[in-house]
């Protein structure tokens, strides 16, 4: 495998391939939205009232966080500060169709990335085989040739993108997130997402070519 980018390292999430289909652990049901926009109002009036949000979406904020800096300690520093930002922000909050963890999502992208840049970390790249599996689908590479491309040429390709290309292979491929989703992180519209990340497949493809 060629040398990483200075600013990535990966992380292996798994040793062997799983081929599941995987239901996006992020998506709720209207009916939940529309009960947690009465949580988010009541907590306007009340901050005492964000604590019902803050133990809903702690765990998945950290995760998202631990993921990209891969030190647990730095993880629960910046995933607290975005629960303060949060919080403090919170008048500022207007629903746009997606659930309020978005929000969160997009206060802990800004948060992790302004963090490493002040402490000149490395900025970690956690992938998965079922994950890596689904990105070969999406080329159009059969799942019997996911062990030649994973170690040698895939992984060494993604790496080498630059940030915007890698979140939305990270959120669309191994974080399994929604397009309209992913369009509200990245402060983009759905139709947007879906056109960036496919020309992200394609040069993908094109890397794994010239390799």
């Amino acid at each position: 495998m060629s040398n990483l980018p200075s600013s990535l390292k990966l992380v292996k999430a798994a040793e062997k391939p799983v081929y599941m289909e995987v239901v996006s652990k992020y998506h709720i049901t209207e009916e939940k939205q529309r009960q947690e926009l009465l949580e988010i109002e009541a907590a306007k009036k009340s901050p005492a009232k964000f604590e019902v949000l803050y133990n809903r979406y702690h765990e998945q904020i950290f995760r998202y966080v631990y993921q990209r800096v891969d030190d647990k300690d730095s993880a629960f520093d910046i995933t607290q500060q975005v629960f303060l930002k949060a919080l403090t922000k919170l008048d500022k909050y207007e629903y746009k169709g997606v659930p309020f963890s978005s929000w969160l999502y997009r206060i802990a992208k800004s948060e992790t990335y302004e963090a490493l840049r002040q402490n000149q970390k490395l900025r970690a790249v956690n992938i998965d085989d079922p994950g890596l599996s689904e990105v070969l689908g999406e080329m159009g590479e059969k799942e019997e040739r996911l062990e030649e491309l994973y170690g040698a040429q895939l992984a060494d390709a993604i790496a080498e993108l630059d940030e915007e290309d890698l979140q939305l292979v990270e959120m669309r491929f191994f974080e399994k997130r929604a397009f309209k989703e992913i369009g509200e992180i990245l402060e983009i519209t759905e139709n947007n997402a879906k056109v960036k990340l496919y020309r992200v497949i394609d040069k993908l493809r094109k890397m794994i070519v010239k390799k």
